[in-house]
């Protein structure tokens, strides 16, 4: 039996989004039927709604969510109806090569429901990154579903579905940041904010945060960062240099994603340093380099996607951190609101007042 229910719709590039009815069947094979509980609000749903990702409209906006499985498709084992789930966006295959070889944060095959969500009139939904979360229900593989302690606050456990597993991977596993290290990290939204929770748990002593807003600084500050870089008023290279020996910082994570701030971070690294690229570029921007540059400073210039995470390993193991004390993720969630507010949460994200508004059901 399908059901009906209200869900955030993008119709045509650049609109204002609106709630739809919208049609979500029973699971299929492989499937599973998702009561979605929260969900955040990520400058991703907005790359959707202004066509920067694709051209498929309509799309059923959100992917940051946590909710409760209500239904299991044939085949499905490892879930059951009643079970606490953080949605993700990468369900590993287990069989690409990639997963072969051991690395299944690069699958090259990720699984996403068959079935499509519909509009009432049978027009076919594309949802964002596999997802489509801004609903009260919503149909994904049963991979895209990771099982997490039920303690934890569903508007809290959801932004591990992408942003903040994005910025603490982007430390942790992209970056390899270790005891001692020094950090750089280049915009301080919610990625950036959470790439330097993660380099704190990782065990960086000098964790420098940039950015053009002071109110994001403060907020950095209050993650852990133990020095501020305003871009508006100081030289980001050389200050970072400065606050590192004159060497400049072991790891530099741009959560920005333009040619200006990969620059910064290339120049801000120490030698043999590492780069991590986690803020996501639009498909327009190009970045040039003196060749010798890349050469002679060696280290490494990495993308790090979803914070090269393993759901199944980190998704768990970040919730646990949390139910100890041990990683504080209420800071992240600015505000809570209601699918009707969506657009407005865009807003907010422009004007900076947020790190995350996120949607409770």
């Amino acid at each position: 039996m399908a059901h009906t229910v209200q869900g955030v719709v993008a119709g045509v590039a650049g609109a204002k989004v609106s709630v739809e009815t919208i049609t979500v069947p029973d699971p299929g094979p492989g499937e599973a039927l998702v009561e979605v509980k929260a969900c955040g609000v990520c400058h991703t749903d907005l790359h959707y709604r202004e066509g920067g990702i694709n051209d498929e409209f309509p799309f059923l906006l959100g992917h940051e969510a946590a909710g409760v499985v209500e239904a299991v498709g044939e085949g499905v084992n490892d879930l059951s109806p009643g079970d606490f789930v953080v949605l993700n966006w990468r369900a590993v295959c287990w069989t690409c090569r990639a997963c072969r070889r051991g690395e299944p944060w690069y699958c090259f095959e990720t699984h996403n429901a068959a079935q499509p969500m519909t509009l009432a009139d049978g027009t076919p939904l594309s949802p964002a990154l596999g997802i489509g979360a801004f609903a009260e229900k919503t149909l994904v593989h049963s991979g895209q579903c990771t099982k997490v302690d039920p303690r934890a606050p569903a508007e809290v456990a959801g932004l591990l579905g992408c942003g903040v597993m994005a910025g603490i991977g982007a430390a942790i596993n992209t970056g390899q940041v270790g005891r001692g290290d020094s950090v750089a990290v280049l915009g301080c939204g919610g990625v950036g904010d959470a790439a330097i929770v993660g380099a704190r748990l990782a065990g960086a002593t000098t964790i420098i945060a940039v950015d053009l807003d002071p109110k994001k600084l403060e907020w950095a500050q209050a993650m852990g960062a133990t020095h501020v870089v305003n871009a508006g008023s100081a030289d980001v290279i050389e200050s970072i240099r400065e606050l590192t020996g004159g060497n400049g910082a072991d790891v530099v994570i741009d959560a920005v994603g333009i040619p200006q701030t990969f620059k910064q971070a290339f120049y801000a690294r120490d030698l043999a340093g590492t780069v991590v690229l986690v803020g996501v570029p639009t498909p327009d921007l190009t970045v040039e380099l003196p060749l010798i540059d890349v050469f002679a400073r060696g280290g490494a210039i990495k993308s790090s996607w979803y914070g090269d995470c393993l759901p199944s390993r980190d998704f768990p193991m970040l919730i646990d951190l949390y139910l100890q004390g041990r990683l504080d993720l209420s800071p992240f969630v600015t505000e809570t609101i209601g699918l009707d507010d969506v657009e407005e949460a865009f807003d907010a994200m422009h004007d900076g007042s947020v790190l995350r508004s996120v949607v409770t059901l």
